[in-house]
Order: C-alpha cells, then sequence, then structure tokens
C-alpha cells in the first residue's frame, strides 16, 4: 500500500542527510522506499501508542540511513554480489565451524595464522563465539556482555578483528558473529547508570521497587537454570530495586517495551554489519518481548521486532543475514522464519535443533520412527531459508520434541526421556556413551544432555578400556551422524574439536568460573600437537579428520545438496535406517544411514517410489556401484554404515 506522506517524510530525511537518490546511493533509496510501508506497519503495531512514537521513528530512520552511509564501499559492492546471486547462503558450498576463539587457538591474532587448516578441512564458514567483552567468571560463556563493541582483551582487539574478517574475505570465507538481543551485564554502562538511580536507564530494562510486579511475572515464567540460576528477578542492593534476569543473576533483561532500546540495539546490530559479518547470529529471541501472565516466550511481538529488524537490515546492509537462535519446540521454530504476509521475511536461518535432538535419539534407540514422526513439522521451513545443521554445537542436548512423536514410535514419553538421559549419561547397563546431564530440574524431572560428539558416541570409553574394535564403532557413529546431517539441507555447522574426534575435556572443573557449567566437558582446549596426528595414517585423529574432509568435498561437489527446498523421505520400509531423497533438475541423491549396531537390509523397493526407477547406484561415499535388484531383494548396510546413492545413466 502506498502511502505517500509517508514517502514523502521520508524522503525529506535522505535528503537532508544528502542521500544521493537519484546517483550512486540510488539502490538504497530504492530499498528504503519499497519497504517503508512495512518499516511503518511494524513500528507501529509494536510502538504507537508510545507517548514519543513518531519522534523515535525519524530516529530509527536516522539510525538505518548511518548505517549505509558507514558502510565500506568494498561491502556496499559484496551485498550487490550476494543479491545478484539470490539466495546466496543456500549454497551446497557452504561449510562452517563454531569454535570459542581462546579455546581454539588463544586469541584472534592466532587465529588468522590456523585458515589454513579450515581450507584443508574445507570449512569456509566461521562462527566465532561471542567475542566482545564480558566480565570474567560472569560472562555465561560471553553471552553476558558489558560492552558491544569492545572485543574483549582476553581474545584481541577490534583492529585484530577487522584485520581476520579481510584474511577471511580474501580467502573465500563467511564470518558469524553473535549478537546478544535479551540482556545485558550487570556491568553493562546502561546496567550500571541504572543502579546509580538514572531513570532513563532504569527503563532499559524490567526494574520495580517490589516483588509484587515479579511474583506476578513468576507465576507464569518458567525457570531456564533451576540449578545455578533459580527465579526470573534479582535484587539489585545499589538502588533497591528487583530486575528481571531470565538467566543468570547478572544479566539484566532489556526492556524492547521501550523504543529506544530497540533504536540502540539496532545500532548495535549495524555496527556488526559494518565490521563485514555475513551472518548474524541473534542469541535467545524467544525471550525479548516480556508480557504478564505468559510464560514470555515466543510471544507475537518478539516476531514482529524481529520482522522489523529484518526489514532495517534489508535495507542498510542487505548482504548479511539473519540466524534466529530459537531452540524451541518444531510448531514455534518455524514460526522464526516468518508467517503469513512475512513468510521467509523473518529470520534468514534457525539451528534444526529438532532434528539434532531426534538424531541422538536414533543412536541411542536404533529406532528411526520417532525421527520421522517430527519430519512433518520440520518440512513447513518455507523456500528461501535454511537451516543450521549440526550434530554438536556450544549447548547442551534438550529432548524438546513432542510427546505425540515418541508416542508414534509406541514409547511412553516421560520413560522414553527418562532412558534417553540415562544412556547419555552413561548409567544406562550396557551404554558405551559418557555425557552428564545438564540444568536438572527436580520439581519436573527435565534435562538437558552435555557431552561431546565423541564421548556421546562411545570413543572416550572405548579409548579408556583400550577397545579396538568399539573405537572403530565409535568412529563409524561420528561419522554417521555428521553425514545424516551434511547433506539434509542447510549449512552444516561443525563444533571445533569434532573434526578430530575430540572427547570430553574436564579441565573445566579447576575452573570456578566454569566448574559449576558441566557444558565446558564439550567445549574443548585444543591441544595442536594431538592435531598433528590429522596427517598421521591409523590415527583417530586422521581417520575422524579425513572422513569429515572427504564429506564436505563430497557435498560441495553436488548441487543437489543446496537447500532448494527438496528434501523427500523414503517409505521407512526398516525401522532402523533413515532413508531420504533430494532433488534438484535432473540430479538425484539417496542418503541411506543405519542406525543399528547390526547389519540392516533395505528393500530396493525404497528406490522406485519417487520418480524415475534408478537401474544403477554410485555411492559417492564408498565409491562402488549397486544394481537394483528386485523388490524381495536387499541393499546390505554395514551396523551405522550409510550410503550417498546417485542414480548412473543407463
Amino acid at each position: 500500500m502506498y502511502d505517500r506522506q509517508l514517502h514523502q517524510h521520508i524522503n525529506s530525511i535522505l535528503l537532508q542527510n544528502k542521500i544521493d537518490i537519484a546517483g550512486k546511493d540510488n539502490l538504497f533509496y530504492v530499498r528504503m522506499m519499497a519497504n517503508a510501508d512495512t518499516l511503518s506497519y511494524l513500528y507501529n503495531e509494536i510502538y504507537s501508542k508510545h507517548p514519543e512514537s513518531a519522534v523515535l521513528f525519524d530516529q530509527l530512520i536516522e539510525t538505518i540511513i548511518k548505517a549505509y552511509v558507514n558502510r565500506p564501499e568494498a561491502m556496499k559492492t559484496k551485498d550487490e554480489e550476494k543479491e545478484q546471486k539470490g539466495n546466496w547462503f543456500l549454497s551446497n558450498e557452504i561449510t562452517g565451524m563454531s569454535l570459542y576463539v581462546d579455546r581454539f587457538c588463544g586469541n584472534i591474532k592466532t587465529l588468522g595464522t590456523k585458515l589454513d587448516y579450515f581450507q584443508k578441512l574445507g570449512v569456509n564458514f566461521l562462527h566465532l563465539m561471542p567475542l566482545f567483552e564480558s566480565p570474567e567468571g560472569e560472562s555465561d560463556g560471553g553471552y553476558a556482555v558489558s560492552d558491544f563493541r569492545k572485543v574483549d582483551e582476553r581474545f584481541g582487539s577490534l583492529k585484530e578483528l577487522q584485520s581476520l574478517q579481510q584474511k577471511m574475505n580474501k580467502a573465500g570465507m563467511y564470518l558469524m558473529i553473535d549478537i546478544v538481543l535479551n540482556h545485558t551485564s550487570h556491568r553493562h554502562e546502561w546496567a550500571e547508570k541504572a543502579k546509580a538511580g538514572d531513570s532513563t536507564y532504569q527503563q532499559y530494562f524490567y526494574m520495580f521497587d517490589d516483588r509484587r510486579i515479579p511474583d506476578e511475572y513468576d507465576k507464569a515464567m518458567p525457570e531456564i537454570f533451576p540449578e545455578s540460576s533459580p527465579g526470573n528477578f534479582t535484587y539489585v542492593q545499589e538502588c533497591n530495586k528487583w530486575v528481571m534476569t531470565v538467566f543468570h543473576h547478572y544479566q539484566w533483561d532489556l526492556n524492547y517495551t521501550n523504543p529506544v532500546v530497540l533504536r540502540e540495539m539496532l545500532d548495535n546490530i549495524f555496527f556488526y554489519a559494518n565490521l563485514g559479518v555475513d551472518i548474524l547470529r541473534i542469541d535467545a529471541p524467544a525471550f525479548i518481548w516480556k508480557q504478564l501472565g505468559t510464560t514470555c516466550q515466543n510471544l507475537p511481538q518478539a516476531h514482529s521486532l524481529l520482522r522489523l529488524i529484518k526489514q532495517c537490515v534489508m535495507i542498510a546492509t542487505p548482504g548479511m543475514a539473519l540466524l534466529g537462535e530459537a531452540i524451541v519446540a518444531p510448531k514455534e521454530i518455524m514460526k522464526y522464519f516468518g508467517t503469513g504476509l512475512y513468510t521467509a521475511k523473518e529470520c534468514d536461518f534457525a539451528y534444526n535443533a529438532t532434528h539434532m535432538a531426534l538424531q541422538w535419539d536414533m543412536l541411542a534407540t536404533g529406532d528411526t520412527r520417532v525421527m520421522l514422526a517430527a519430519q512433518h513439522e520440520i518440512l513447513q521451513k518455507p523456500f528461501g531459508t535454511s537451516w543450521i545443521t549440526y550434530t554438536r554445537c556450544h549447548d547442551d542436548i534438550g529432548l524438546g520434541y513432542d510427546d505425540y512423536m515418541i508416542q508414534y514410535a509406541g514409547y511412553n514419553p516421560y520413560e522414553h526421556r527418562k532412558y534417553l538421559k540415562e544412556y547419555y549419561a552413561g548409567v544406562y547397563p550396557g551404554s558405551p556413551a559418557m555425557g552428564a546431564l545438564f540444568s536438572t530440574n527436580p520439581k519436573t524431572g527435565d534435562a538437558r544432555i552435555s557431552g561431546s560428539l565423541a564421548s556421546l558416541c562411545g570413543l572416550e570409553r572405548a579409548i579408556t578400556n583400550n577397545d579396538e574394535q568399539a573405537i572403530e564403532m565409535s568412529i563409524r557413529k561420528i561419522l554417521l551422524m555428521q553425514a545424516h546431517s551434511f547433506f539434509l539441507g542447510g549449512v552444516p555447522m561443525l563444533f571445533y574439536g569434532d573434526e578430530a574426534g575430540y572427547t570430553n575435556d574436564y579441565s573445566y572443573l579447576n575452573d570456578p568460573g566454569k566448574s559449576y557449567d558441566n557444558r565446558w566437558m564439550h567445549r574443548p582446549v585444543i591441544d595442536w600437537e594431538k592435531n598433528k596426528r590429522i596427517v598421521e595414517d591409523g590415527t583417530i585423529e586422521n581417520k575422524v579428520f579425513s572422513a569429515t574432509k572427504k564429506l564436505i568435498s563430497l557435498r560441495k561437489k553436488l548441487t543437489v545438496a543446496s537447500d532448494y527446498k527438496n528434501l523427500t523421505w523414503l517409505t521407512p520400509h526398516n525401522i532402523y535406517v533413515a532413508g531420504y531423497l533430494r532433488t534438484y533438475e535432473e540430479q538425484r541423491l539417496y542418503g541411506i544411514f543405519n542406525f543399528s549396531s547390526k547389519t540392516s537390509y533395505l528393500t530396493w523397493l525404497a528406490f522406485k517410489e519417487h520418480g524415475n526407477v534408478p537401474v544403477k547406484l554410485f555411492d559417492h561415499w564408498t565409491g562402488k556401484e549397486f544394481t537394483v535388484g528386485t523388490n524381495y531383494e536387499h541393499l546390505i548396510i554395514e551396523p551405522y554404515g550409510f550410503h550417498l546413492l546417485e542414480p548412473m545413466e543407463p
């Protein structure tokens, strides 16, 4: 809908800022005017009743203009190149790794010398875990930010980060960093001013004079960390007030009912964009809007805010994609891609956390039925958006998929989750896993799972027992999990250390700032002497690294692995075998994965139910050829084995 008055008003602001609307800034001008109505609608949907709504909307426009003006010319050129490619981030040629800079190699400067390591592996996209200043001992792994624009001196400097980005750009690599939208550290400048009694900054947070309103909130709000940080509010002695602290007592929740907070945080988003960030990971977006009488999670206003942010980014820095880190139930996670008129216009990426957890379900049970029951919802992801697919990340593994999915497979949901937790904690009889339970809630019995990919797959126990056969079986499990994830659709994201088979690192127990949080066991300190073994034939490091490298290389060669919403699940003729078909133009690829500890048999009928019936299949993984047999014959799959099968020309 064309709003002449709005367009004239924005046009006047552009001219006041000396934007050359008919010349060098024309593309920016076109983006601004094309999105002006949506921008205004979304803003007013949230803030129309605010007494200074109109003035603050103009300030929002000024913030967008400033971001564009300050954007380096090289990045504007890159924006245009990405726009010409369309959805550049759907490509099969992108493979990522997530890492803590200090634990990976010490600091940012040293990381710049490690780019050849990533190139050797085939990784061309780095997610650097939080780098910006956060207080030692109260950092929550860097997610309690005290300065959004100052790199923590533990990692280096802003100048070194910019130098790293330039090196990565020359090497054809992409960069992702985090923006923590939901909260700041209590040591942030805004919080310090609020403590000192500044009412302007107290309005940046949810602050109350007594427990009356906090108690009302607590009636509906769950506890996120019931063990280490119970409750949702913390008393602030300096100003005699209670502040909302949903995560930890040192993380103060930002109050987005105040449009000034949005403007300030949008300015930080643009600061990151103009550092050259290709994908911005928005931490905990499900929590950014609070409303009394609700769980304060996944509220409609949170989606409106994310859509508004996306509009602003599309206008000023269109080459930067947004990842919404919403680790929520399957039905809820789909909403973060956008719905209705905003389908595919909210977050470009989300973590496929549901499928990640379901892979671990399959590995523990050998049964694919729970996983398959979830796929109807997962496949609702709209075209033009993508998943981050992964087996492990810095976080725990939550079993947040719905009960009906478990019941579909004939299991009791409570008993099934209890089994999974005991299996991966290594206390279930016969379990090879060595993990631990995280954030156990004694009231509900809920808990999540910590542990590295290798340790949860049994490698740590196998090495401890010096059991060569168990070691080989563990490596098979590691590669099965990675292959299933890599070719599923989305951008594969390795977690550092997994590429070399790192088991749990228990050194965190000696650090008072980390010892209370067992997630640090799967956040290893990299031993670069150990990593030299990746080139020594027969070592665990070599076996895992070279096989992971091969998977990445194969994916880059297969355009069909791009995320074009081109996934079809095969009929489950064997409950131990997960199979999917990827199609693109004339190319087809069958991914076949045996989650059983025993040899499995898959009828050739499974390959005849979708499109042209193949006669011969080439396995990109083993290099073998298979002739498709009768429906009474079978593809024989080794324990924890897999095949990446492409039909051959007759």
